[in-house]
């Protein structure tokens, strides 16, 4: 089922019956993914007493849970630059806009001083010049292991802070990736991607030009069979009023 798409004098069609979910869910077993040294997600019956809000205990008529998760740790999330700052900012008022054009690229990760990196060449390399609202990348090698995995004491493949800088410079607005963090796991809290990419210059005071509606959206992932090339992105949230939310991004081939 093709539709026709008219967006920001833009038109071009995709087919809404082929979604692709590049979200990893969050669950309470241990094929959760884990970062930043938490135990995973609880998602366990309210209890009452004797009284348990589960059908299948025979003493509820509904399953009525508790959840208690980590937007940062546990799964797809996405992030305003309130995750940064003294200030409050909510990820619900900062995206308010749903369905961009996107352009997905693998990327290959560089060794520098022992950390495996993704550099402003190679995404310059890759992008070839493409300034989409949005940019979706997956690191190589690509593994399905990345859906359950434990980032936690593992210095994971993080963004360059020039490649960061070159995507904000590009007028990319939203940053998708398949990683726990586009900055290093210990960093000394220098969060040097993060603030190149929001064009936060101090995080007590808000410089004027700082980016309140670009959004970073980590741990998705892309499975292979999903080719590079132009999409339109639909990144749906919660609305949770906190610096993020766990996420559904969906891909619609163009």
């Amino acid at each position: 089922m093709k539709t026709t798409i008219h967006h920001n004098d833009t038109i071009f069609e995709v087919d809404l019956s082929q979604p692709i979910d590049i979200s990893i869910p969050i669950t309470n077993n241990d094929e959760n993914p884990i970062a930043w040294y938490i135990d995973k997600p609880v998602i366990e019956p309210v209890e009452f007493g004797e009284w348990v809000g589960k059908v299948s205990s025979g003493m509820s008529s509904t399953n009525f849970n508790n959840i208690l998760f980590n937007p940062h740790g546990h799964g797809t999330h996405t992030e305003c630059l309130g995750h940064i700052t003294k200030d409050f900012y909510s990820i619900n008022q900062a995206l308010k806009q749903f369905f961009f054009r996107a352009e997905l690229i693998s990327v290959n990760l560089e060794n520098k001083e022992g950390d495996s990196v993704i550099s402003k060449d190679e995404i310059q390399r890759v992008l070839n010049g493409k300034a989409p609202e949005a940019i979706i990348i997956r690191t190589l090698p690509n593994s399905s292991s990345k859906r359950s995995r434990k980032y936690s004491h593992t210095n994971p493949p993080y963004l360059e802070e020039a490649a960061a800088r070159f995507i904000r410079e590009s007028g990319i607005q939203h940053l998708l990736i398949d990683l726990p963090s586009v900055d290093k796991e210990k960093d000394e809290g220098k969060l040097l991607a993060h603030k190149a990419f929001w064009n936060v210059t101090d995080v007590n005071h808000l410089n004027n030009d700082a980016r309140l509606t670009a959004t970073i959206t980590e741990l998705i992932f892309v499975d292979d069979v999903v080719q590079d090339g132009a999409y339109l992105l639909n990144i749906q949230i919660a609305s949770f009023e906190n610096d993020a939310s766990p996420s559904k991004p969906v891909l619609y081939k163009i």
